[in-house]
């Protein structure tokens, strides 16, 4: 049985999978081709469709992802979470709160949740959480109710918030290096691979990037 919480604080890349992108049998696809690919952490992603769907997918991937290294997220649903024995829940700052999540889920799962300023990130390690989103970093069409919040606040992290942090929205190869040098030692991304023409090297020389800035570990 993997320890999921060690198995966290070493994670430094975490892949969102979406309905925009990724579902049903493609996606099953996708994870297998990615397995042993180096992602840390997968999250599942689904605001439309039948709760019952969603559940039956997330089954899918957590039997398969825990075969593996590779922690697995179930997004919003608290529920499917626990239905699946998924590794934990990722909320928004409009989902239900960290202590309910902990007290369906136990203590040994994980749980994260989305935050968009410094207060909300103090306030969620605070309440228990995990770790933490930090984003939009940069505008996202995943995300474009949120204003981007900029290098600065990810800058201000530092040294504040002790528990992991991952830095969202819309980060690639071609700014992760901006990220990096504002504190960013993990990241989380969607497009940055799902687009990819080859989904393997993304991974690869996103993490790539990620070592040279954090030559001596984060864990």
């Amino acid at each position: 049985m993997k320890s999921r919480k060690a198995l966290l604080k070493k994670s430094q890349l975490y892949l969102i999978l979406n309905q925009q992108n990724k579902l049903g049998k493609s996606l099953e696809k996708f994870c297998f081709k990615l397995r042993n690919s180096g992602i840390d952490i997968v999250q599942l992603r689904v605001k439309l469709g039948e709760k019952k769907e969603i559940l039956k997918l997330a089954l899918k991937l957590s039997a398969f992802f825990a075969k593996s290294q590779t922690l697995f997220i179930v997004n919003d649903y608290i529920d499917v979470a626990l239905f699946s024995n998924a590794d934990g829940v990722h909320l928004g700052q409009s989902d239900a709160s960290i202590k309910v999540a902990r007290e369906i889920l136990g203590k040994d799962k994980i749980i994260g949740i989305s935050c968009h300023s410094l207060a909300q990130a103090r306030k969620a390690e605070k309440e228990g959480a995990d770790y933490i989103g930090i984003g939009p970093i940069y505008a996202t069409p995943t995300k474009p109710e949120y204003r981007a919040i900029g290098l600065n606040t990810l800058y201000r992290l530092k040294d504040k918030i002790k528990i992991p942090y991952f830095a969202i929205g819309d980060i690639r190869q071609g700014n992760l290096k901006s990220a990096a040098l504002s504190g960013a030692r993990r990241i989380a991304v969607c497009r940055a691979i799902l687009k990819s023409k080859n989904p393997k090297l993304a991974v690869i020389r996103l993490k790539k990037i990620l070592k040279k800035y954090d030559p001596i570990g984060i864990c």
